[in-house]
C-alpha cells in the first residue's frame, strides 16, 4: 500500500516531536522564546524535477517511456544553542501512464526505469554544531568525495539516504574528518519495495586533507557488514589524490577490498583509477582508466556508490561482474554561450579473462533557463559485445527551485 502525503507529513511531525524531546532541556533553560525564534528563522525550500526517460533495450520487446515528477519539500530550523533540525519529504508522481518497469509497479514487459511513484520521508534528523564539530542523528544524506564509494544516487527520483549517526570535523585549516555509523540504507526503490532497505552494521570513515589549494589527499575505510546481503559484506580501505600539476588536473585513487561479516567468499580485490584532464582553448579534455578487480570469481563492489556516475549512463554495470571491470574512457566538455555540452566514450572490458564487454557513448546538454530553472538532455548508447545487450537511453529533464 502506497504511503500517502498525509502519512508522510504525520511521520515528519512525529520525528519533529521526538527531536523536541531531545532539545526540551535546552528549551526549558533558555526559554520558549528562543525556541520560537529557532522555528521562525528556519528555511523552507520547495523544488520540482520533471523527467522523461526512454529506454530501448534489445532483449525487451517494448520500449519504456517514463514520465515522472519529483516534488521535494525541505525545512531546516534555525539554530538553538547549536541544535537544529532538518525534515525533507519527497513525492514522485507518474505523469500519464506508467509505461515502464519501476521495479514495483509490475510492468515487467517494459525495461527498468527505477523511479517508483510514492511519498517518502527522505531526511529527518537532528544536528548539533559546536566549534569545528557537527553531530547528527537520524535519516540523512551522506556523500563522500566523488561518491564512488558512498553517495546519495541523486540522479534517480528516489534518493538514497542513510539512517544512523554522523560525526563531522573541520579544523578550518585543511583537515576534515567524517565518520558515520549506519544501521539502515534507504535505497532508491521506494518504501514499498522488497529492496527498499539494506540493514546492517556499517562504519563509514573518510578523512580529507588539503595540502594547499592545488593538492588534496583523502583516506577512507568502509566496513559494510549487512544483515542479509552477505555477498556484498566487505571491508574497503583506500586513499585518493586530487590536484593540479602544470595545468594538468589529476585524480588518482587506490583501494583494497576483502570480505567481512558473513560473506562466504574469502577474497581480496583491488580498485585503481587515474584520470588526467587539461583545457585546450575553451574545451576541457580528459582521459581516464578505472579498474574494479576480481579475485576467486568475486568482483570489487561499491554497493553504496552513486553508480550512475560511473561506467556509462546506461547503468549496465550497477553490479560488478565476477570477472571485474576495466573502463578506459575519454571525455570532452565545454560551453556554447550558456549551453554546457559534454561527451564521453567508454571502452569496457573484464579485469580477468580478456572479455570485451562493449562500449558506450554518453552525451549531455545543460542549459540554465533562469536563475533557478534548468534544462537537461542526456543520451546514452551501449553497444554490447560479450556482456548484456544493446541499450539506448534518452532523458529530458527540467528542474525548478523555489
Amino acid at each position: 500500500m502506497k504511503t500517502s502525503i498525509a502519512q508522510a507529513i504525520t511521520a515528519a511531525l512525529t520525528t519533529a516531536t521526538t527531536i523536541g524531546l531531545f532539545v526540551c532541556p535546552v528549551v526549558q533553560a533558555e526559554g520558549f522564546k528562543d525556541f520560537q525564534q529557532a522555528v521562525s528563522e528556519g528555511k523552507t525550500n520547495l523544488s520540482m524535477r520533471y523527467r522523461f526517460e526512454r529506454v530501448d533495450q534489445d532483449n525487451v520487446d517494448k520500449t519504456a517511456n517514463a514520465s515522472t515528477l519529483l516534488t521535494r519539500l525541505r525545512y531546516e530550523s534555525g539554530n538553538l544553542n547549536g541544535f537544529y533540525t532538518v525534515i525533507e519529504v519527497d513525492n514522485v508522481t507518474a505523469i500519464g501512464n506508467e509505461n515502464y518497469n519501476s521495479t514495483v509497479n509490475g510492468n515487467s514487459q517494459y525495461p527498468v526505469v527505477a523511479d517508483p511513484t510514492d511519498t517518502d520521508l527522505n531526511q529527518a534528523y537532528i544536528g548539533y554544531k559546536a566549534g569545528n564539530m557537527t553531530i547528527s542523528a537520524g535519516r540523512q544524506r551522506i556523500n563522500h568525495n566523488n561518491q564512488r564509494f558512498v553517495g546519495g544516487v541523486a540522479w534517480r527520483q528516489n534518493e538514497q539516504t542513510y539512517d544512523g549517526y554522523r560525526l563531522q570535523y573541520d579544523n578550518q585549516n585543511g583537515l576534515k574528518a567524517d565518520y558515520s555509523y549506519v544501521y539502515n540504507v534507504n535505497r532508491i526503490f521506494g518504501p514499498n519495495s522488497v529492496n527498499s532497505d539494506l540493514a546492517g552494521n556499517l562504519h563509514l570513515l573518510n578523512v580529507n586533507y588539503a595540502i594547499d589549494k592545488q593538492h588534496k589527499v583523502s583516506g577512507f575505510v568502509y566496513e559494510l557488514d549487512f544483515d542479509s546481503a552477505n555477498a556484498i559484506a566487505t571491508r574497503t580501505i583506500g586513499m585518493s589524490y586530487d590536484g593540479n600539476v602544470s595545468a594538468i588536473k589529476i585524480h588518482a585513487s587506490y583501494a583494497t577490498q576483502s570480505e567481512t561479516g558473513d560473506n562466504p567468499i574469502d577474497f581480496s580485490a583491488d580498485y585503481i583509477t587515474l584520470e588526467l584532464g587539461t583545457k585546450v582553448a575553451a574545451v576541457n579534455l580528459g582521459v581516464g582508466y578505472e579498474s574494479l578487480g576480481s579475485d576467486k570469481g568475486k568482483g570489487f563492489t561499491t554497493p553504496l556508490a552513486t553508480l550512475h556516475k560511473f561506467q556509462g549512463f546506461t547503468d549496465k554495470f550497477l553490479g560488478t561482474p565476477a570477472q571485474g571491470i576495466n573502463d578506459l574512457y575519454i571525455k570532452a566538455s565545454g560551453k556554447v554561450g550558456k549551453l554546457g555540452l559534454t561527451a564521453v566514450f567508454h571502452q569496457l572490458t573484464s579485469d580477468v579473462g580478456s572479455i570485451d564487454y562493449g562500449n558506450e557513448i554518453n552525451l549531455v546538454g545543460k542549459y540554465p533557463l533562469a536563475e533557478k530553472v534548468g534544462l537537461l538532455i542526456k543520451y546514452a548508447n551501449y553497444s554490447a559485445d560479450d556482456y548484456s545487450v544493446d541499450t539506448s537511453k534518452l532523458w529530458a529533464m527540467a528542474t525548478i527551485k523555489f
